[in-house]
């Protein structure tokens, strides 16, 4: 297969470029990595209209839910390590969890959104989710919509407290300390992929803003009936959330603030070797893309959903996470392709810009096998 992939990084360039040029974007990275090497890494717009600061390869961008992706990998990493159990019962080191009969919910409940706690209480806040204690004795105390493994229901923000609860209870860490010791660190990303943003590095942080995100949320929430139940009206996952410095500095680990060629770089050391450094073995690849949810319609949005543990399963092949607003990252372990996109404009029902980027990377490199 060819090494020169300068015209693909032409027509992803040129794509963005017009995507910046007719407002429909603010500011986007787009990076890809084949067998452990970056063949995309291109970004237009600026990071801050207010000031005009550029937006450069290693700009974080909060990309909402997107950061699952990084939480599950600090998963996967630790039971690669023999420190974490995909069938640890959480209350085992978590014994406050056991409360309203969740004693029999597992890491791999959580991990494939089937534990049965997805909800929230209706007045949570912002100030509610940079208070860590107060989140996790809020999810310890909620009662579950379903008995473990019964129901498929996506765990919007309590994915982040339940994987991170778990964390910090077996390793004594913060998760996104284990993010950046055990993942970020060694693969010379520390700088641009996170789940809480240090104080040090927020100045660094592209804003984010709505294009018209919130106006989708005000539909789901008007149509879907259990849509305001995991995402209350105060802490809808858009930009006058992730906008916020004490929010992007706290641990909420359902979502994460990365440059795309951080996360790319991620994915590729989940598939393969990067510069020396492999996440996790072929085996345990293997194990954590298999479908780990039934079929059927998921019971916040009423799709069929596949999740794997902790990432998305894709019809085409692809494994990963994506967040509202635009932003994704997955990986094609059978093409040893991964792809992701990053953008400042959080947007929805104008078609998805960044989802025709990943499709037009992918099928370059298959046409190219």
């Amino acid at each position: 297969m060819s090494d020169d992939w300068s015209g693909l990084r032409a027509r992803v360039r040129k794509a963005i470029d017009e995507l910046v040029a007719d407002g429909r974007e603010s500011g986007v990275q787009v990076a890809a990595y084949l067998d452990g090497r970056a063949i995309v890494e291109v970004q237009a717009g600026v990071a801050d209209p207010a000031t005009g600061r550029p937006l450069d390869a290693d700009t974080p961008i909060w990309s909402v839910s997107t950061g699952k992706g990084l939480t599950s990998t600090v998963v996967h990493v630790l039971a690669e390590q023999g420190r974490l159990d995909y069938d640890l019962r959480i209350a085992e080191v978590w014994p406050e969890f056991a409360r309203h009969g969740k004693d029999a919910i597992t890491l791999r409940h959580v991990l494939a959104h089937t534990a049965g706690v997805p909800t929230l209480p209706a007045d949570v806040t912002v100030e509610d989710f940079t208070d860590w204690d107060r989140m996790c004795a809020i999810v310890a105390d909620t009662e579950p919509i379903a008995p473990p493994g019964a129901l498929t229901a996506y765990h919007a923000w309590t994915f982040g407290w339940l994987v991170g609860e778990v964390v910090r209870r077996v390793t004594g860490r913060r998760v996104s300390q284990v993010l950046a010791e055990e993942v970020a660190g060694p693969l010379g990303v520390a700088d641009e992929l996170f789940l809480g943003v240090p104080e040090t590095r927020l100045d660094r942080v592209a804003p984010v803003a709505d294009r018209n995100l919130s106006a989708l949320f005000d539909v789901a929430s008007a149509n879907l009936p259990h849509f305001d139940r995991v995402a209350p009206p105060g802490v809808r996952p858009g930009a006058e959330v992730g906008r916020r410095r004490d929010f992007l500095a706290a641990d909420v680990p359902a979502t994460g603030t990365m440059s795309a060629r951080a996360v790319a770089r991620m994915f590729a050391a989940l598939i393969g070797e990067v510069d020396g450094v492999r996440l996790i073995s072929p085996a345990r690849l293997r194990e954590v893309t298999t479908r780990a949810t039934a079929p059927g319609p998921e019971w916040v949005f009423g799709q069929d959903m596949a999740w794997g543990l902790g990432y998305a399963l894709e019809p085409d092949g692809a494994f990963g996470s994506s967040g509202s607003g635009g932003s994704v990252a997955y990986a094609y372990p059978d093409l040893g392709l991964t792809v992701a996109a990053t953008k400042t404009l959080l947007s929805a029902g104008d078609g998805d810009p960044m989802e025709d980027l990943r499709v037009l990377i992918r099928d370059a490199v298959a046409g190219a096998r």
